[in-house]
């Protein structure tokens, strides 16, 4: 690894220093072989981590963060969430917002925002290194490995606390990465509120297999004295998320409603499929007993009709790759990302309303590369399909195509969208790929299924193909984040 004062300071230089991290992959594999869940360690390793670049966690409280677990949902809940407490920062109660996400679509800065805005390359840049300089330099006065660097998710975590310190932001939202209990975010101490979107069964070589050992990860989460909140979820999750809200002394546990102005249409949600009901009523909850606890308390009683600040912020939200409709000539893709079973159903349903008698040639795009039993969430898909359109799903799709994450067929990856969790191996022998579509052409004889190498390949053949075309591209969020670059590239 080169020194910190041999590497260059440009956006493109932080990108490649980051892949040069220990992937995701690399740790979820570990801890596969090692039979053992997540780690114990983590916190207390993460908690070192801050301490190299200078801070301890209780640095963090002046950042007033909404911190968000969740199986499906987590990303939508917190964009909900960021977009109307931009209408309160607009009305002067907050000075800067910060929002924290992963994984990102195009680029690595969208995962850090400020203001409802990705940080500029050089913003990102320059924090980046700022980041990377301490830790080397915390090395050198420690007589530690300097090549020794925080794992790619947890790099980024630290920065992005960083970056929301040195830029003034009082009020910031944190989306989990894995699980929660053991997650690098959770070093958070007091966290204003917390969250638990729709849980389900994923990461199940990480977090467990059974829907009551993953709710006792995500509600992790909790923390003594501040509100939790969550949705409606099984009856045996539901009891863990309340048993743990107690042991770690949550001031309250409630399940949230989707609020009446919500359910009835007054309010039009920006993210407009009807599971999205229940993650902007979590947000409603979430941003209300925030801005209780900086000392502006709102009224949000089904009673009431929500505030006007609610109102927009519910109806202007933007999410890219979630219910995403792109129009290109005659082409209309659907773009959702979905990667557990239950998503996936609700992306079905989602599609589903979007088919009409209209006479569309339509094609699926999809790719799972990296989760448990790819074909059981490809399963999952055609059976939600099936049922809610009401027809064979030999009638539906004309075309299936099963690709990599790859972006271009001649750059390879977008220096962004390296695939840092993916197993290269399964990557170049497109196993995946030719899995996925063995097991859809046991479920639909009628349609052609196609294996390709890169998003660029599946784009390609659905622009070859005459008339009228709709596409589904749904799966993994790394397929929809190459796929909308690709979409706009060659558009």
């Amino acid at each position: 690894m080169a020194s910190s004062s041999s590497i260059p300071r440009t956006y493109d230089d932080a990108i490649r220093s980051l892949n040069s991290l220990q992937s995701n992959f690399s740790i979820l594999t570990a801890i596969r072989a090692s039979g053992k869940s997540m780690n114990a360690q983590a916190i207390p390793e993460m908690v070192e981590w801050v301490r190299r670049i200078g801070y301890t966690p209780s640095s963090f409280n002046s950042l007033n963060i909404i911190h968000v677990a969740g199986t499906k949902g987590k990303g939508s809940t917190c964009a909900f969430a960021s977009s109307i407490l931009s209408e309160y920062r607009r009305a002067g109660v907050i000075r800067k917002t910060g929002l924290y996400t992963s994984p990102h679509l195009r680029a690595v800065r969208e995962r850090i925002q400020i203001n409802g805005e990705p940080i500029s390359e050089e913003t990102f840049a320059k924090y980046f290194f700022e980041v990377w300089d301490r830790i080397e330099e915390s090395a050198e006065k420690e007589c530690l490995d300097p090549k020794d660097k925080p794992v790619y998710f947890r790099f980024l975590t630290l920065m992005a606390f960083h970056t929301y310190l040195r830029e003034g932001v009082d009020t910031a939202i944190f989306e989990v990465g894995v699980g929660g209990e053991y997650d690098s975010t959770n070093i958070i101490e007091k966290p204003t509120v917390t969250g638990i979107t729709s849980l389900g069964i994923d990461h199940v070589g990480v977090l467990g297999d059974t829907i009551e050992i993953i709710a006792w990860h995500k509600a992790g989460i909790f923390k003594s004295g501040s509100p939790a909140f969550t949705v409606e979820q099984p009856p045996s999750a539901m009891e863990v998320l309340s048993n743990r809200a107690e042991e770690k002394h949550a001031s309250k546990f409630e399940v949230v409603k989707v609020h009446p102005d919500i359910k009835n249409g007054s309010v039009k949600l920006g993210l407009s499929a009807e599971f999205q009901m229940g993650n902007a009523s979590l947000a409603t909850a979430l941003v209300g007993a925030h801005l209780k606890a900086l000392g502006h308390p709102i009224d949000l009683s089904p009673e009431e009709p929500l505030p006007e600040e609610f109102r927009k912020g519910l109806q202007d939200v933007e999410w890219a790759g979630r219910c995403q409709v792109v129009h290109e000539g005659r082409i209309e893709w659907s773009i959702d990302g979905a990667h557990t079973m239950e998503s996936l159903d609700a992306a079905g349903k989602w599609f589903a309303g979007k088919v009409s008698d209209k006479s569309w040639k339509r094609i699926l795009i999809f790719n799972q590369q990296n989760r448990d039993l790819p074909e059981m969430l490809l399963s999952a898909l055609a059976t939600s399909l099936k049922q809610n359109i009401g027809v064979d799903i030999e009638n539906i799709f004309d075309h299936a195509v099963f690709c990599t994450n790859i972006t271009f067929k001649e750059q390879g990856y977008k220096p962004d969208l390296m695939s840092v969790g993916s197993d290269t191996a399964a990557v170049t022998a497109l196993s995946v790929q030719k899995g996925l579509a063995d097991a859809w052409h046991n479920v639909d004889h009628n349609a052609q299924t196609h294996v390709m190498k890169t998003i660029e390949e599946a784009v390609d053949l659905v622009r070859s193909v005459d008339g009228d075309v709709q596409v589904l591209v749904t799966g993994s969020l790394h397929l929809v984040g190459g796929m909308l670059e690709v979409i706009d590239r060659k558009a």
